[in-house]
Protein backbone atom coordinates (compact mmCIF):
# COMPACT_ATOMS: atom_id res chain seq x y z
CA UNK A 1 0.00 0.00 0.00
CA UNK A 2 1.24 3.09 -1.01
CA UNK A 3 1.53 5.86 1.47
CA UNK A 4 -0.29 9.12 1.09
CA UNK A 5 1.73 12.36 0.38
CA UNK A 6 2.53 14.49 3.37
CA UNK A 7 3.48 18.58 3.33
CA UNK A 8 4.64 20.50 5.78
CA UNK A 9 4.07 23.81 7.48
CA UNK A 10 7.13 25.12 9.54
CA UNK A 11 8.43 27.73 12.28
CA UNK A 12 12.04 28.40 12.95
CA UNK A 13 13.06 30.94 15.68
CA UNK A 14 16.24 31.88 15.95
CA UNK A 15 18.25 32.29 19.65
CA UNK A 16 16.87 35.86 19.57
CA UNK A 17 13.58 35.32 18.71
CA UNK A 18 13.65 36.08 15.05
CA UNK A 19 10.71 33.94 13.01
CA UNK A 20 10.59 32.27 10.06
CA UNK A 21 7.60 30.35 8.70
CA UNK A 22 8.05 27.73 5.41
CA UNK A 23 6.66 24.85 4.03
CA UNK A 24 8.28 21.70 2.46
CA UNK A 25 7.45 17.75 1.20
CA UNK A 26 10.35 16.77 3.29
CA UNK A 27 10.63 18.91 6.72
CA UNK A 28 13.55 16.71 8.15
CA UNK A 29 15.82 17.60 4.83
CA UNK A 30 14.67 21.12 4.64
CA UNK A 31 15.30 21.88 8.78
CA UNK A 32 18.47 20.16 8.16
CA UNK A 33 19.36 22.67 5.51
CA UNK A 34 18.54 25.56 7.74
CA UNK A 35 20.10 24.28 10.93
CA UNK A 36 23.19 23.83 8.69
CA UNK A 37 23.10 26.97 6.06
CA UNK A 38 23.52 25.68 3.13
CA UNK A 39 21.47 28.03 0.96
CA UNK A 40 22.07 32.15 1.18
CA UNK A 41 19.02 33.77 2.66
CA UNK A 42 16.87 35.16 5.56
CA UNK A 43 17.88 31.64 7.68
CA UNK A 44 21.38 32.12 6.92
CA UNK A 45 21.87 35.49 7.79
CA UNK A 46 19.32 35.47 10.97
CA UNK A 47 21.02 32.15 12.50
CA UNK A 48 17.35 30.77 12.19
CA UNK A 49 17.58 27.48 13.20
CA UNK A 50 15.52 26.11 15.49
CA UNK A 51 12.00 24.09 15.06
CA UNK A 52 9.66 25.22 16.74
CA UNK A 53 6.42 24.28 15.36
CA UNK A 54 5.17 22.13 12.32
CA UNK A 55 2.01 20.88 11.00
CA UNK A 56 1.45 18.42 8.32
CA UNK A 57 -1.25 17.94 5.47
CA UNK A 58 -2.29 16.05 2.56
CA UNK A 59 -1.59 18.15 -0.05
CA UNK A 60 0.60 20.93 -1.03
CA UNK A 61 -1.41 23.40 -1.70
CA UNK A 62 -3.30 23.41 1.74
CA UNK A 63 0.73 23.22 2.86
CA UNK A 64 1.41 26.96 0.86
CA UNK A 65 -2.13 28.15 2.42
CA UNK A 66 -1.30 27.52 6.05
CA UNK A 67 2.46 29.32 5.71
CA UNK A 68 0.69 32.43 4.03
CA UNK A 69 -2.50 32.34 6.53
CA UNK A 70 0.25 32.53 9.40
CA UNK A 71 2.73 35.02 7.43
Amino acid sequence: MARAPCYYVYLLSSNSGILYVGSTSNLARRVYQHIHGLFPGFTRSYRVNRLVWWDATPNARAAVAREREIK
